[in-house]
């Protein structure tokens, strides 16, 4: 396979939800791409879609909340009722919050999640994009060592 390919797929799958760099970066150990380049292009693929969310979620939100299709306004009640649920606990620890919170590198913790509670709370765009971009690197290093580490264990036998 193409090198440019490679890395193209692995910046895709870094900006899709859920799997975010936290699966980018064990698909580009797999595909056998240098652990520096791979932590790059899946934080790179991992923080494009923020701004987007950090300026759009909340219309996108009203508008489901809003539609006349009952899935849509389940989903975007849901999400303002867990966000409101959970306040005091991030507005008590803000821009750290957020860091820690999208640093921890288990699914639904990433910076897709980080980046709708911030837009949810009117943070501000600047010092959530910081906590986020933090956060995403964080979990990279976490997820390239572990990668790394499992790599070696593999080629040992």
């Amino acid at each position: 396979m193409n090198i440019l390919l490679k890395y193209l797929i692995l910046l895709l799958v870094s900006m899709v939800p859920l799997i975010e760099l936290r699966g980018a970066i064990p698909i580009g150990t797999g595909m056998g791409l240098p652990w520096q380049t791979t932590l790059i292009v899946s934080i790179i693929g991992n923080c494009l879609p923020v701004p987007v969310i950090l300026f759009c979620v909340k219309a996108v939100l009203k508008w489901m909340r809003g539609c006349s299709i009952k899935l849509f306004s389940k989903i975007s009640n849901a999400m303002y009722e867990k966000a409101e649920k959970n306040r005091s606990k991030i507005e008590k620890y803000a821009a750290w919050g957020l860091f820690v919170f999208v640093a921890i590198p288990l699914p639904g913790t990433g910076a897709w999640t980080g980046a709708l509670v911030a837009a949810l709370f009117d943070m501000s765009k600047k010092h959530a994009f910081i906590s986020i971009f933090a956060g995403v690197a964080a979990a990279g290093l976490i997820m390239t060592v572990g990668s790394q580490l499992v790599k070696f264990i593999i080629e040992l036998f």
